[in-house]
């Protein structure tokens, strides 16, 4: 039976990378890139070859193999794994690139910034502190060579092959026999008199001058050139002449220099260098300094370098949003630093925190969420967004909170695209139509048609042809006149939709109307709009073969998913729509409407005006657009009012990915006017009222005292002949044919007898009341 030796080094669970070693430092040891086996995550991997005749250079090595081992700070080198043979050393790092490799590879890329200069040498000194202040130990070969930078730009010190105790204990100073090295020694190592008077750090701290001379200036070719400061900053010049004195009893502390270089106006007194110093420390701070350090972090990443804030900025968020309920102040930082990540990368490490957050109940992280939706809509795939983010977000249609609800708004402009057919044809639409009928903010509702306005060409062909059309014919009768304004531009906006009969029938009678409308804002674009629609009716009638071509678009299905038409649309949502609350509200004073498709009365003048009704926040069945406590055929006639039209919701065709929407000659309509134009002539106007308040501003959490009134009340600018419905057939919501005013006749006799039923309950209940009196405190009902 045959006994085979195992072979140690290829049983070691980490691989040499077959490229040659990188800058290895002068010195026994071999630097080489590695992996992983089990994991491929990269390493460094320090090499030395036992060679014959070299014992005393094979002593040293394992001594550095030893105290590597030993020694753990965060400013030294961390070491990972180790292998100890007759024939090699190997000591498996974290990954790293030595300093002179990496100042060179920066300075082709245009150099390193003196921020991430101070805190490297900050670090450096640290672990010259902690050597000699801790561990009474002498590195004994401080120089550019020892010290080594990993991905995140940390600085870390190595090259402990000729570490000494300061004790005395184990001998003296090993000998170097390098040149290379030699070189940094302190003079007064020449004095074989030892009549010079020195610390224990002095011989360390003249090679820390020498190292920082280097930093600055590049290879120190001899000791007379320490003299000339050279390229070292005014700030650090002072400190650094102390280190390289001729007299090593003044030279300082490793601890005092640094709290040298930290004083006000110091080398290392800057936000880098604090930011570093807190991150270091995060774990042991009060969540109060948590809270107030990421909210100042954002102004600051910006001058930071791009792998701090990947490696080590980065997990401190996810940590802290992860274990230290950090909230929602942890998500601008996020998505800053995300700006620097990979595709691959972002999708690791960001988009599931997104995920989670959005399952958040707390309010100020869901409404950042959807301000900075944008940053990271694109990572977001259509499986994730319809499965776990869209039925979240969904709720703030119906958040009592007018900031929330219009935020909510808003993010659809950017998750239509990648909605499935279900809940961008049905349960989309079902909230945009309550908004636009019920919400009693004229600015969401004016956002809501806005919105809907840009997401057309996403909807099926059935949906858009029932929904569009009575969509922005309500947008019209709204009190709100930017809303008014927004139902013109809808049917500017999504023209190649309509066919040219409905175009005739439909739009252009509700069009038409709004040529005597009391806001010229909204007769300017009217008027523009009806030009446009009559110019291309009459192109049809010149030459009808252009009908065909015309409508290409009214039957075609949905395109959600065309990148570039994606990203222009996404693009005009950000400059158009943003803080249109603040924007309508102080350039158009509305009312709130008081039933759902029929606008308000103007409050007379001198009487109190109702306190605006927040929005339920309950969720709204597939049959009705409110909870009702009325009989079930009653509700249902009810909702009929409330709706953009009594179509069945469910039966919607399928979208087709490859569609593209056509754009038809309407120049003559973007150069008079535009989306962009109708909100700058919509908020041009005069400022608002005196004690006007922005939506933000108002107190939606609780009734307003009642001296102070609505703040909305006075704000309606319409007359009352304009707020009541119109007798005329162009004034309706449905323009179905003669189906949908058969429902229309049925709903309003349901209407009628609901009310009849109610008077009834209501006199039977007086006529009880009356009969028995009041009941008294603790009797029972029988009957």
């Amino acid at each position: 039976m045959w006994l085979f030796a195992r072979d140690p080094v290829r049983d070691f669970p980490f691989e040499l990378s077959p490229e040659p070693p990188e800058g290895s430092p002068p010195g026994p040891w071999a630097l080489h890139r590695g992996r992983k086996k089990a994991t491929g995550s990269p390493v460094s991997i320090f090499v030395y070859d036992v060679k014959p005749g070299a014992e005393e250079l094979t002593q040293v090595a394992k001594a550095a193999f030893k105290r590597l081992k030993t020694l753990r700070h965060p400013n030294i080198l961390a070491y990972i794994d180790g292998l100890e043979t007759d024939k090699c050393l190997h000591i498996v790092t974290e990954a790293v690139t030595p300093l002179g490799v990496y100042l060179k590879a920066r300075a082709e890329a245009g150099g390193l910034k003196e921020l991430e200069l101070s805190w490297g040498l900050h670090q450096i000194v640290k672990a010259l502190s902690f050597l000699v202040n801790d561990c009474s130990l002498i590195h004994n070969n401080v120089c550019m060579a020892a010290v080594f930078v990993d991905r995140a730009g940390e600085w870390k010190l190595g090259g402990l092959d000729y570490m000494y105790s300061a004790q005395g204990n184990g001998g003296g100073p090993p000998s170097k026999g390098i040149p290379e090295l030699e070189q940094y020694d302190p003079p007064e190592l020449a004095d074989s008199s030892g009549r010079a008077v020195r610390e224990k750090w002095s011989a360390d701290m003249w090679r820390l001058g020498c190292l920082i001379w280097e930093v600055f200036n590049g290879p120190l070719p001899r000791a007379a050139a320490l003299r000339n400061p050279g390229k070292i900053p005014k700030s650090l010049v002072p400190h650094y002449c102390e280190l390289v004195g001729a007299n090593p009893k003044v030279r300082p502390n490793p601890a005092r220099f640094l709290q040298n270089c930290r004083a006000p106006g110091g080398f290392m007194n800057n936000r880098f260098v604090e930011t570093n110093l807190f991150l270091e420390e995060i774990q042991i701070k009060e969540p109060a300094e948590k809270q107030k350090f990421f909210q100042e972090l954002s102004k600051s990443l910006d001058s930071f370098p791009e792998d701090f804030c990947r490696h080590k900025v980065l997990p401190q968020l996810l940590t802290a949003f992860e274990f230290g309920n950090a909230g929602a102040v942890v998500l601008t930082p996020l998505f800053k630093v995300g700006k620097f990540l990979s595709a691959e990368e972002y999708q690791q490490k960001i988009i599931p925190v997104v995920v989670k957050m959005f399952s958040s109940t707390d309010r100020a992280m869901r409404i950042r969420l959807l301000q900075q939706m944008e940053q990271f809509i694109q990572y977001l795939d259509e499986p994730t967004v319809n499965t776990q983010i869209f039925p979240h977000v969904v709720h703030g249609f119906l958040d009592t909170n007018p900031a929330i609800r219009e935020q909510t708004v808003k993010s659809m402009l950017l998750l239509a695209p990648k909605l499935n057919e279900a809940n961008l044809n049905v349960e989309l639409m079902k909230h945009f139509a309550r908004l636009q009928a019920k919400d009693d903010q004229g600015p969401i509702r004016c956002n809501t048609t806005v919105c809907l306005g840009k997401i057309g060409s996403y909807l099926s062909a059935s949906t858009r042809h029932r929904v569009l059309t009575s969509a922005f014919s309500r947008a019209t009768k709204d009190p709100f006149a930017p809303s008014r304004v927004a139902g013109v531009l809808g049917f500017a906006a999504t023209h190649n939709l309509y066919s040219m009969n409905d175009c005739a029938h439909k739009i252009l009678p509700v069009l038409c109307g709004l040529t005597v409308d009391p806001e010229k804002s909204v007769r300017d674009q009217a008027f523009k709009a009806i030009r446009s629609f009559l110019s291309k009716l009459e192109s049809v009638s010149e030459d009808p073969t252009q009908l065909a071509e015309v409508e290409k678009d009214v039957h075609a299905a949905s395109s959600p998913g065309v990148g570039g038409a994606a990203a222009s649309w996404a693009g005009w949502a950000v400059t158009g729509v943003s803080s249109l609350t603040s924007k309508l509200i102080r350039a158009h004073p509305t009312a709130a409407p008081a039933e759902a498709s029929v606008p308000q009365r103007p409050t007379p003048e001198g009487l109190p005006a109702p306190a605006p009704t927040p929005v339920p926040a309950t969720p709204t069945s597939s049959g009705h657009w409110e909870t009702q406590e009325e009989d079930k055929d009653t509700a249902e006639d009810s909702s009929a009012a409330d709706r953009w039209d009594d179509e069945d919701w469910g039966s919607l065709e399928t979208s087709n990915p490859d569609h593209k929407s056509s754009e038809l000659d309407w120049s003559s309509w973007e150069a008079e006017g535009s989306w962009e134009q109708g909100w700058q002539e919509s908020s041009s106007p005069e400022p608002p009222p005196e004690g006007t308040r922005l939506a933000s501003e108002y107190n939606w959490g609780g009734p307003e005292p009642s001296d102070k009134g609505d703040p909305f009340a006075a704000l309606s600018a319409r007359q009352d002949a304009n707020t009541q419905p119109r007798p005329d057939s162009w004034g309706d919501d449905n323009w179905e044919g003669l189906e949908m005013e058969s429902r229309q006749a049925k709903a309003e006799l349901a209407r009628k007898k609901r009310e009849e039923r109610r008077r009834e309950m209501e006199a039977k209940r007086a006529e009880k009341k009356a009969a028995k009196g009041p009941m008294k405190l603790g009797t029972r009902k029988l009957d």
